[in-house]
């Protein structure tokens, strides 16, 4: 295998998440090899300036571990998203390739080889827009692996080839979607509303780029690569972020082993796509249709 990717962590005022953060990447076999750049924002307010500064702090305790470790530190707060859209291409501008992570995302010892490996399977494939490392706790079994229509946000890696493909234009994504009757599978069949998460980003009461990624690569009928078992554990669901609260849905117990095989084809699993629209049925709390509901009797799709 070529050097593994550079990684872009992206941290703000968490230390204490931080830290276990980057305990957990330690621990993947290939963090030596790997570049580590880390994108810090600014302070806020004059009340978060101590939990900035903490932030440094903790970094410096993990010189050493990385091959590199750079740190980007932002003069003022630019949000995160302009954080994660500017550092994200200015690192696959420069590489070709990027694993990137936040500051609240615990990661398996397998989960860098994952990323590695996926990143130079399919760097050839223009279809495949991005590897990522979490998956939902579904009740049912998950394939080794699949491909998902679109793109996520805990724990991915991509290419140049494939980001070239953002649009940070929401307006313009939401009108694609809808002219081309695509919102209804964009929301998982009304399980999850990213249709309204689009809008409301577009009206400035949230500032997601994870949608805007999701909805550039879905409107591509670009495919994402996940593992059948979870590599990442979200740890900032517990009121600490900005863009999170307080729930336990998530909650993921983290695989000891990446994925034993990869999708025969270059096509979305039915079979993952059901479990996991069944879990976003649930953890949204949203009520289903009738036929929804009586379809979902019938059985899985293999």
């Amino acid at each position: 295998m070529s050097r593994p990717a550079p990684i872009a962590l992206f941290a703000w005022r968490r230390p204490d998440h931080l830290r276990r953060v980057l305990e957990s990447l330690a621990e993947c076999r290939t963090s030596r090899d790997s570049a580590l750049v880390v994108f810090c924002d600014g302070p806020r307010e004059e009340s978060h300036r101590q939990a900035v500064e903490d932030v440094q702090g903790v970094l410096q305790e993990f010189r050493g571990v990385f091959r590199t470790m750079e740190i980007v530190r932002r003069d003022s707060n630019v949000g995160l998203a302009a954080n994660i859209i500017s550092g994200v291409g200015s690192l696959v501008g420069e590489f070709g390739r990027v694993v990137v992570l936040e500051d609240d995302l615990v990661v398996a010892p397998s989960f860098l080889d994952w990323m590695n490996e996926g990143l130079q399977r399919y760097e050839d494939c223009p279809r495949v827009a991005s590897v990522h490392g979490y998956v939902y706790p579904v009740e049912g079994t998950l394939p080794e692996s699949f491909f998902l229509r679109g793109a996520d946000c805990w724990g991915w890696a991509t290419w140049e080839r494939a980001w070239r493909h953002f649009r940070p234009e929401g307006e313009l994504l939401l009108r694609e979607l809808e002219d081309r009757g695509l919102a209804h599978g964009f929301d998982w069949e009304g399980a999850f509303g990213y249709s309204e998460m689009l809008r409301d980003q577009i009206a400035g009461r949230n500032d997601s780029w994870a949608v805007r990624w999701h909805a550039s690569a879905f409107l591509q009928d670009m495919l994402t690569l996940y593992p059948g078992r979870s590599l990442v554990e979200n740890i900032g669901h517990d009121d600490s972020g900005t863009h999170s609260g307080s729930s336990r849905a998530y909650d993921v117990a983290l695989s000891t082993r990446p994925p034993a095989s990869y999708p025969e084809s270059l096509e979305e699993s039915p079979r993952a796509r059901h479990e996991i629209r069944e879990f976003l049925w649930k953890a949204s709390g949203r009520r289903r249709p009738i036929m929804d509901r009586f379809r979902s009797r019938l059985g899985r799709p293999r």
